[in-house]
């Protein structure tokens, strides 16, 4: 059983696209999201620097572009039978939905182009950040976040939360970890997944209203908890939802392990979330689709099913 996932905020890299667009059909696909987006993808993904990319209204619809991109490259000749289910990561989660069959991949850009203003436009009311802490004890952690006003953004498993708040008090819990943890400051503009992000979810949500959705076409699971959603505008809702809440990736992974995954390949930008299933789902194989060179390897993957693995998991995690 083949899980495709999405990467989310954090994994671009300057010039990661460049390999890519190699392939003018890639080059077109990504020159029509551009002209959804509103932004020169192409320049962002093989030219603009780090703090280009790092900016949150350009760095979302990046990230889900760049996904859609190596999608169609991953399920060619006839191999998106043979994946069983898609989760995404935070922003990635708009384009598991493209991949599921919720939205159409110009909607998909269009939703993350509103999702990233949205958020950057929140981002900008108020000095905050976010820093990864690796390690330590989980309630020792909760007990020090709400001594310093934090919150617990995203919990990935593997023994890495990421958290989120005013600027100084992540500088100081950098000053005085928990005992166990290794801090590490985030590039990233805003307390994301928190209540910093609520204005931006009204926003969002009058935006997502206007959107066509379908039901999924194969099991998709979400942040919220971990769970598979059968039905398209109830994910995209959540998908709204999940701006201002925590990301829970390791509930989802345990929803992969109780479905029975045997491989998991991850998008462009690829490396975050196979790094994290190397931790929580130790023994998987997976394969990280960084460039296109990695594709014989997540085609080797997906050619080893030999039926139609789509799974109908609605009522589990």
């Amino acid at each position: 059983m083949i899980i495709v996932v999405a990467p989310g905020q954090g994994s671009q890299t300057p010039g990661f696209l460049e390999p890519w667009l190699a392939d003018p059909a890639a080059r077109e696909q990504l020159e029509t999201l551009s002209a959804v987006a509103g932004l020169d993808l192409v320049a962002h993904g093989t030219v603009s620097d780090a703090d280009t990319i790092r900016d949150t209204a350009v760095a979302q619809p990046l990230i889900v572009a760049a996904g859609l991109v190596s999608l169609r490259a991953l399920l060619a000749d006839g191999r998106a039978a043979k994946v069983a289910g898609y989760a995404g990561h935070s922003v990635g989660e708009v384009t598991a939905a493209a991949a599921a069959g919720i939205l159409s991949e110009t909607d998909a850009v269009a939703l993350v182009r509103e999702r990233g203003r949205a958020m950057a436009k929140a981002a900008a009311l108020e000095a905050t950040g976010m820093s990864a802490v690796l390690g330590g004890d989980a309630d020792a952690l909760a007990t020090r976040l709400a001594e310093l006003g934090l919150s617990p953004a995203n919990v990935n498993g593997g023994g890495q939360t990421v958290v989120a708040g005013p600027l100084d008090g992540l500088a100081a819990l950098a000053a005085e970890p928990v005992a166990g943890t290794r801090v590490i400051p985030l590039q990233v503009a805003g307390a994301f997944h928190t209540g910093y992000m609520a204005p931006a979810v009204d926003a969002l949500r009058a935006f997502a209203d206007t959107l066509d959705t379908r039901d999924p076409v194969t099991t998709i699971w979400t942040n919220r908890d971990g769970s598979a959603v059968a039905s398209g505008s109830a994910f995209l809702d959540l998908v709204v939802g999940q701006v201002s809440s925590p990301v829970r990736w390791d509930l989802a992974m345990e929803s992969f392990a109780a479905a029975g995954v045997t491989g998991i390949i991850e998008l462009a930008p690829a490396g975050a979330l196979t790094g994290l299933a190397k931790r929580g789902l130790r023994g998987v194989p997976t394969v990280a689709l960084k460039t296109p060179d990695d594709l014989a390897a997540a085609h080797a993957l997906l050619d080893a099913v030999t039926d139609d693995v789509a799974i109908d998991d609605t009522d589990g995690k």
